[in-house]
């Protein structure tokens, strides 16, 4: 069987250390042992977002933790100002609508990051406004904002700032409580390196506040159960997946261990180092403000994506993702978070231009591994 080498966006590659623990003997929900994995899993989660915040762990995905913290989080009453910069902005607003939340959209041109100054303007335009959804790292276009700025001009008007982190937290900076962001959340498929399945969120006291003067339409992603069974003596409100919080609790340990400066760091120089390989075979980025947990490159013309795509996968073993919605067809993108390293990138960039030169896109082979290889060489220096 070909080895597989999972450079998406998410889900990513499991370290086989983590695999291991869900291998063990299901333990129950309840028992002593599950309460302090929880427990270690929640400290950890405080580091990874840099958070003395309440963090909770939903099983599901990074949709539903999404999901939990805008119906728990915005309270009848004021609008939600949603940041539609691509597929899950987009999708943000229709949770919002499904659940009947007041709200308004500030669209972005997908691959542009939407600004502070922009966002501010809506706001300073409409005092109704009481929460700003936005996203960190909007994996379809593979773009990131400033974050940092966007929290800044937030809490000058006295908003919530509900942030989607489900592809940064754990890959690029992200300070939660120096900046000012009042909830995020991170999906474990992503980097925190853990099979598909739970979902993180961090909550701080501002948050806490408004989600305590009403009932929000919801049961299981209801954040309030979750708090309310982890301060009692840290068991889940309702059935986890035991296996993947054991593993939640190796993987956040080992990040840990290596410093979540340090992992900023390396996912850094990996999306510099594909970046300096796309720009020496002639790669266009698609977007205007990459992000460095995935990098979008343009389909040149006259290659198909899907062939390109499926080439890498069967005669490679490199799992690459294509666009979605509005960008089939038109963009790959290659993941920089969790388990992904030097030797998986170049060895990914090797394979893409092999397949792209047989497919009649000119390109000197080596030219785009020889650059990431430069870059690779100058942060190990």
């Amino acid at each position: 069987m070909k080895h597989v080498r999972l450079l998406t966006p998410g889900p990513t590659m499991v370290p086989q250390e983590i695999l291991a623990e869900m291998a063990r003997p299901t333990g129950h929900h309840r028992s002593a042992e599950s309460r302090r994995a929880l427990r270690e899993v929640t400290e950890a989660l405080q580091y990874l977002f840099q958070t003395n915040a309440t963090c909770l762990t939903v099983t599901g995905s990074g949709s539903a933790a999404m999901e939990a913290a805008i119906v728990t989080t915005c309270a009848p009453g004021r609008k939600a100002l949603v940041i539609r910069s691509g597929k899950f902005g987009e999708r943000w607003a229709k949770v919002c609508a499904a659940f009947g939340i007041d709200h308004v959209t500030y669209d972005v041109d997908w691959g542009t990051a939407p600004s502070a100054e922009g966002i501010a303007e809506q706001l300073a335009a409409d005092a109704s406004i009481g929460y700003v959804i936005v996203v960190h790292c909007e994996t379809s276009t593979a773009t990131a904002c400033d974050l940092e700025a966007i929290a800044k001009a937030v809490r000058s008007h006295d908003v919530l700032l509900i942030v989607d982190a489900v592809a940064s937290a754990g890959a690029i900076p992200l300070r939660m409580d120096a900046w000012g962001v009042d909830v995020a959340v991170v999906g474990g498929q992503k980097a925190p390196m853990l099979p598909p399945g739970l979902s993180f969120v961090a909550v701080n006291d501002r948050a806490w506040a408004v989600a305590d003067s009403f009932a929000p339409p919801a049961f299981y992603l209801d954040l309030k159960a979750y708090r309310k069974a982890l301060a009692a003596d840290y068991s889940p409100p309702y059935t986890p997946s035991v296996p993947l919080i054991m593993a939640a609790r190796k993987a956040l340990a080992s990040i840990r261990e290596m410093g979540i400066e340090a992992v900023w760091a390396k996912v850094a120089t990996l999306a510099r180092a594909t970046r300096a390989a796309g720009e020496a075979i002639g790669l266009s980025l698609f977007s205007k403000a990459p992000s460095d947990s995935v990098t979008a490159f343009c389909v040149p013309d006259g290659i198909d994506d899907a062939v390109l795509r499926g080439r890498l996968r069967d005669e490679y073993g490199v799992l690459i993702a294509g666009g979605q919605d509005r960008l089939k067809g038109r963009i790959v993108r290659i993941g920089h978070l969790g388990h992904v390293d030097a030797v998986d990138t170049l060895g990914a960039l090797a394979a893409l231009e092999i397949v792209l030169n047989s497919m009649g896109y000119s390109c000197t082979l080596g030219a785009g591994v020889a650059a990431a290889q430069r870059v690779l060489a100058a942060s190990a220096s």
